[in-house]
């Protein structure tokens, strides 16, 4: 209802993709047998909703089934639900805006107010939220700034080493700060915080910041320790955009299994004309989970998959 009141339009995309795309994450893969090709379940429906914006849509949103072959934690499924949204001529400020706003008035009409009891602890989603630099974050939780090994991984994992901290062996820069963002910043957050401006190399989709083109706009908004969405300016240069794929091809080939395949298809939709635009995804499962107060994300899910007995 808060998006159809602000004139986004509910669409469906396909959950069945001859290429996947619009997150870091592997697949899964089925068989088409009237195509007579391989499949995969979507792991986003991103792309496919861009498309509609270069169709002259827009504000459009979709409640999908989300799937990704992945571990199972307590904020985890590999089968969960998610809303993404696409507003042109935004950009990942008036997303924020947007975002706090949105999950304010869902808990106004849902619990009665923006104060959430959560395992006997206040959190209070009251806008507005806290908006933090990735580097600025990981400075106060670590003591390491990252620029100071911009794009150096021995020189990061000698930060790390340098301070006793334990985080586990990534085998890139940029895969090293996500890390320390998982580790360390993450846990510290309670009250809702928007995380912003992330290195490019994490965000392949994402629009370069113009006073620091190492960085992109993009935001995650966490809550209670967790990530409960993801936001961009949404990239549309299509030279830039290719570049970018062709970076991620290459981390396929060099063994990462979750790095974003190149789409020829959505290189060409860009191409004919793509707006910007601010994009959005939250996951629904997690939402539910701090509006109802729980700690695990099978407690939301009806029939969450479990482990055949041996």
């Amino acid at each position: 209802r808060y998006l159809d009141d602000r004139g986004f339009l509910e669409v469906e995309t396909p959950i069945l993709q001859p290429l996947y795309g619009g997150g870091a994450a592997e697949p899964f893969t089925t068989y088409y047998k009237a195509l007579e090709q391989t499949m995969y379940l979507r792991i986003a429906d991103e792309l496919y909703l861009k498309r509609l914006l270069v169709g002259g849509y827009e504000r459009v949103y979709e409640i999908s089934k989300d799937f990704r072959n992945e571990g199972v934690d307590r904020t985890h499924q590999p089968e969960f639900t998610m809303m993404e949204c696409y507003w042109a001529f935004a950009d990942y400020r008036h997303i924020m805006d947007l975002v706090e706003d949105m999950i304010a008035t869902i808990a106004r009409d849902v619990i009665g107010g923006t104060v959430i009891d959560l395992g006997g602890r206040p959190l209070d989603l009251t806008p507005p939220w806290r908006r933090v630099t990735v580097r600025e974050a990981i400075r106060e939780a670590t003591g390491i700034d990252i620029d100071d090994t911009y794009g150096d991984l021995a020189g990061l994992r000698a930060a790390i080493r340098a301070r006793d901290l334990e985080a586990d062996p990534q085998p890139t820069w940029a895969k090293t700060v996500d890390e320390l963002i998982g580790e360390f910043v993450e846990p510290r957050v309670w009250d809702p915080v928007f995380l912003m401006d992330y290195p490019v190399e994490l965000s392949p989709l994402a629009k370069r910041k113009r006073d620091d083109p190492r960085y992109v706009e993009r935001f995650e908004p966490l809550v209670a320790g967790f990530e409960l969405g993801n936001s961009f300016t949404e990239l549309n240069d299509p030279l830039d955009q290719r570049a970018r794929f062709e970076e991620m091809a290459a981390a396929r080939a060099a063994g990462d299994t979750e790095a974003h395949p190149l789409d020829e298809d959505f290189l060409t939709a860009m191409m004919h004309g793509m707006p910007p635009m601010g994009g959005l995804g939250i996951g629904i499962d997690r939402l539910v989970m701090v509006l109802t107060g729980t700690p695990n994300i099978r407690e939301v899910v009806l029939f969450p998959q479990l482990r055949r007995e041996r």
